[in-house]
């Protein structure tokens, strides 16, 4: 006999709702972007690691506006904003060049074009920026498609356990089968661990499936699975795929208690029982219908 537990990972939608909207900040509006000078950053090359500009990199839409000021206080702290034709080069391109900028003052551009805009100080060529440059409501778009898709792939996503029978000193088989909206998946990542009163007879992780169906023995169970000594299986989903990053609900746990029907003992008690009826039917000669 084997004991059977289904369940379900479900994302809810509600939850993926919620996160969206509680972080408004990273889909700030892109009409207008502000930079400025990072302090002493023509004194020395301590603010490479950080950015020499703050902030380094800025996303704009097209047709908005870039506010690049000198905010140095350092005596002599004079820089540029040039932009060039890639990054690490100091050949300026005709983008824009605000030449010479004293403490306070300022250039502004308007994008008009999508794409990067590495840009230096001429003056000072360690520091190094990025613009870049995006449709209006890009990156709103690409995050709802992404949103969309991982949450069509995560629902459905479900579990079965079955395992066979194991009475004390014997191992318990346990197959897990993963399957979503029915259909079978493939390259199932998961870890599963099972205990009993406490001890652990299986721990096995970073597991991979090709076809989404694993096939695992415990360890020489301590006592006979039973109502007052079940065995618990935990399965947890690491997601979907070959390499990282992993798809699907990762980190999702389930867990499922184990109480085979028939242990060995039990299914002695059942052969004595069959070996007594065959017995008393010899001698009577009358065939009992089972």
């Amino acid at each position: 006999m084997k004991t059977k537990t289904i369940c379900s990972f479900l994302v809810l939608f509600a939850i993926v709702a919620g996160m969206v909207t509680t972080t408004p900040a990273a889909f700030a509006d892109h009409s207008e972007v502000t930079i400025e000078t990072v302090e002493g950053s023509g004194q020395t090359q301590d603010c490479i690691e950080a950015g020499c500009y703050t902030p380094s990199t800025v996303t704009v839409d097209v047709g908005g506006k870039v506010i690049m000021t000198n905010t140095d206080p350092v005596p002599g702290g004079i820089h540029t904003f040039t932009a060039v034709t890639e990054a690490g080069s100091l050949t300026a391109s005709d983008v824009f060049d605000t030449g010479t900028l004293m403490q306070g003052d300022s250039f502004e551009y308007i994008a008009d074009t999508v794409g990067e805009i590495p840009y230096v100080c001429i003056i000072h060529p360690w520091m190094v920026g990025l613009i870049i440059v995006e449709e209006a409501g890009a990156e709103e778009e690409t995050h709802e498609d992404e949103t969309t898709e991982e949450t069509h792939e995560d629902v459905g996503l479900m579990v079965d356990i079955a395992t066979g029978s194991a009475n004390q000193g014997e191992s318990l088989s346990i197959d897990v089968t993963f399957t979503m909206m029915g259909e079978g998946v493939e390259h199932v990542n998961y870890d599963i661990k099972a205990t009993q009163n406490g001890e652990v007879v299986l721990d096995e992780l970073g597991l991979h499936e090709h076809e989404g169906v694993g096939n695992h023995m415990t360890d020489p169970l301590p006592a006979a699975a039973s109502d007052d000594a079940p065995v618990e299986v935990d399965v947890m989903f690491n997601g979907f795929g070959i390499d990282e990053p992993f798809t699907g609900p990762i980190g999702q746990v389930e867990t499922a208690q184990v109480v085979p029907e028939f242990g060995t003992v039990a299914m002695m008690i059942l052969a004595v029982a069959i070996i007594s009826i065959v017995a008393v039917t010899s001698k009577s000669r009358v065939i009992p219908r089972l």
